[in-house]
This record gives structure tokens, C-alpha cells and sequence, in this order.
């Protein structure tokens, strides 16, 4: 495992098809457009300190759904103290914070209910491990997601490459068919070595105006969406997450706005779908 506190540009040239298992920001821009012209890095963020201390508890009389009221607030900060659900499940022992998973300061707000647990994949269409990442997270939301679990994507946003596949992503999420055309984007990439990105921005556009409409997308819905204020909206508030996730490398995964994690921190595929299922649950609220 590589840490470091700043991406370094590593001139590495690989199949994006063969995969790595983190892709830097500064790499991303010497994406060319077939997957075998793109630099790519292997890096870890460096992790938050886990600063938590002992709070000292002072224990109310007994009666009916007492709880452990931290010692020193007042009497209305108490009752609202007892009032807050407290988690549905602690994190299991197996998973170590800092080793397993890095608590996310400071957390950040999600937009789903408070009954619900949001989970983010934080992505890349020309990251090779997004690619073969994508079939079982896609499994996991269709057959093994907790239903309380709200699953949402990100596109990362490091620069000119990644921003243009990730007006890809939203511009066919605007059209109604991220649902079907959303694995064929990897596909395009990955199997058939098309990047889908050129440094000239209209020829960007254009092919990916020509991926699109090859699978039914009429031309001026594509371009309409493509540079619509709601796609333009979309792209800003990425860049926002990306930098507020501290996504250094994808994919990315955040769970509730308060813990991240991703393949390398679990330790293989299987590993980290179970821990996000068990980070899920410890933020779960009745």
C-alpha cells in the first residue's frame, strides 16, 4: 500500500482494460482516447486521524428506556440526548477503523431521510477497476442492498477527462437511460477502446453524441441534455463531493456521509460489500 500526501504524476502506460486498483487525478488528464493511451497511478489518500475520546456518562435512575446521558448538559439537552435513537447495530469487531475504514471528517450532510442510509460510489468510466468494480456493486443494489440503503453514483472530478465523462454520465441520467447505457459506457471504453474524450471539446461531444445515438438516443435530446443549466448544476456540485470526500483515488465509497472506504481498505470485493453493509447498518435510525 502507497501512502502519500500529494498525487504524483507516474508515467505508466497500461491497458485501462487491465485494471488498477486506484487512479490519480493528474493521471486522468493524460488520458488519450483509447484506454491504452491513459497514464495511470496507484495511490492512497493519506488517512484522517481518528480522533475520538472517552466521554465520561452520568447514569439516570432506572425506568423505561433510560439511556446514558453524557455528564454535564443541561436538562434540555438531556431530554433531547434520550430522545435521539441511538444506532440499530454497532460496527462489527472485525472491521478496525483506520485499517478497514476512515471516519470522514468533518461528515458530510447526505440528502436522503433520516430513516435511510445513504451510500456514494465515487467513479470513473475510464478507471479499469470502476470497470470490473461496476458488475458487483450492480448486483449488490438489484438483489443484496438493505432497503433502508439509499445507493447513489458520483463521477470524480479531477479534471478535463473525468469532467467530460462525468457530463457523460449525467447527460444520459437526464435522458432517462443512465439504467441501461450506464455499463455500456465502460464497455465503449474498456472493450472496445473508445475513450470517449479528445482534448478538443466539440469532438468530445461529438463522440459521445455518436455513442449515444448508436444505441436509439435521439441527436438533439443528447445535445439538449448535454448542455443543459440541470447537467452544468450536476458537474458542480461533483466537484464539490469529490473534494469534500477527500476522493483521492476511485472507486470511492461513502457510507452516510460519515465513513469511507474502498477495495484496498476491505481487502477484496466480497469484503468490502459486507463491510458496507455493516457500516449501513450502524447508521441506521428507528
Amino acid at each position: 500500500m502507497i501512502r502519500i500526501t500529494q498525487i504524483v504524476a507516474l508515467a505508466l502506460v497500461v491497458a485501462l482494460a487491465a485494471g488498477c486498483s486506484r487512479h490519480s487525478g493528474q493521471a486522468a488528464q493524460k488520458a488519450a482516447r483509447k484506454p491504452s493511451d491513459a497514464a495511470v497511478i496507484a495511490v492512497r489518500p493519506d488517512a484522517p486521524v481518528a480522533g475520538s475520546s472517552e466521554k465520561a456518562t452520568a447514569i439516570t435512575e432506572e425506568s423505561e428506556g433510560a439511556t446514558d446521558i453524557p455528564a454535564g448538559l443541561s436538562p434540555i439537552a438531556a431530554a433531547v440526548a434520550q430522545s435521539t435513537p441511538a444506532p440499530a447495530t454497532p460496527i462489527p469487531s472485525r472491521w478496525v477503523e483506520g485499517k478497514h475504514y476512515l471516519t470522514l471528517l468533518p461528515a458530510q450532510p447526505t440528502t436522503v431521510a433520516p430513516d435511510r442510509v445513504e451510500v456514494v460510489e465515487v467513479f470513473w468510466y475510464g478507471c479499469g477497476h470502476c470497470f470490473h468494480f461496476d458488475p458487483t456493486v450492480e448486483a449488490w443494489r438489484k438483489t443484496k442492498k438493505p432497503a433502508y440503503v439509499e445507493f447513489t453514483r458520483v463521477p470524480v472530478m479531477w479534471n478535463e477527462v473525468t469532467r467530460a465523462h462525468a457530463r457523460l454520465f449525467y447527460t444520459i441520467d437526464k435522458l432517462g437511460r443512465r439504467e441501461e447505457l450506464h455499463p455500456l459506457v465502460f464497455r465503449e471504453i474498456h472493450i472496445n477502446g473508445n475513450g470517449l474524450f479528445d482534448p478538443d471539446a466539440d469532438k468530445t461531444e461529438a463522440m459521445q453524441r455518436d455513442f449515444v445515438t448508436s444505441h436509439g438516443v435521439n441527436a438533439t435530446d443528447f445535445t439538449n441534455a448535454y448542455r443543459s443549466l440541470e447537467v452544468a448544476g450536476s458537474l458542480r456540485r461533483a466537484e464539490d463531493l469529490t473534494r469534500r470526500y477527500h476522493a483521492a483515488s476511485v472507486p470511492w465509497i461513502v457510507v452516510n456521509g460519515k465513513y469511507t472506504t474502498d477495495i484496498d481498505h476491505a481487502g477484496n470485493e466480497e469484503a468490502l460489500m459486507e463491510l458496507i453493509n455493516d457500516l449501513a447498518a450502524s447508521e441506521r435510525r428507528h
